[in-house]
């Protein structure tokens, strides 16, 4: 008898195959394969195909944006120092295909966008509150958080060469702008 896997690592696998083949990748047929199980594995844990990307999605919100900000949170500091350090964990933690991935899919189905704006949303006010803290004028309070998280979404669409700086310098020095 083969082995069943966790909710979780169907959750995983279907994140994987999300990011690497887009949205008609994830067959329950390929994922039971590459887990090594059967298709009863996956009916242990999901009603169906929809309930396994209904947590996906959940997964991404819970990882992508309530875990970054507990974690931040947790270390204490001022606004600069938590910003800086939300910088760092959104960069870590950014899975770039997936998140691509998802972001694509999102533009083919309502609901898959609904969640991406309740996503963006959360972060974009999470953004706000510690802006706010900081000493910039209120009327520049919203476009720095734009500034901030389409960079942090846009920096993986753009790719160039940027003379002697290495990427990372210039991330930071765009940082510092934004943050003032």
């Amino acid at each position: 008898m083969k082995e069943r896997r966790t909710r979780e690592a169907w959750i995983e696998a279907a994140a994987n195959a999300l990011a690497q083949h887009g949205i008609s990748g994830v067959k329950v047929e390929r994922l039971a394969r590459e887990l090594g199980v059967t298709k009863g594995s996956f009916y242990w844990h999901f009603v169906d195909r929809q309930s396994l990307l209904d947590a996906v999605l959940a997964a991404w919100s819970e990882r992508g944006t309530a875990a970054i900000i507990e974690e931040v949170e947790a270390s204490g500091g001022d606004a600069d120092a938590k910003l800086r350090r939300l910088w760092r964990a959104a960069g870590d933690a950014g899975d770039q295909a997936f998140e691509l991935a998802l972001r694509d899919w999102g533009r083919r189905d309502e609901a898959v966008r609904a969640a991406i704006l309740d996503v963006d949303t959360r972060r974009m006010g999470y953004l706000r509150r510690l802006i706010r803290q900081l000493a910039v004028p209120p009327h520049q309070v919203e476009a720095r958080c734009l500034l901030m998280y389409s960079l942090l979404i846009g920096d993986w669409f753009v790719h160039v060469r940027h003379g002697r700086k290495s990427r990372a310098r210039v991330l930071q020095d765009a940082l510092d702008v934004i943050l003032g």
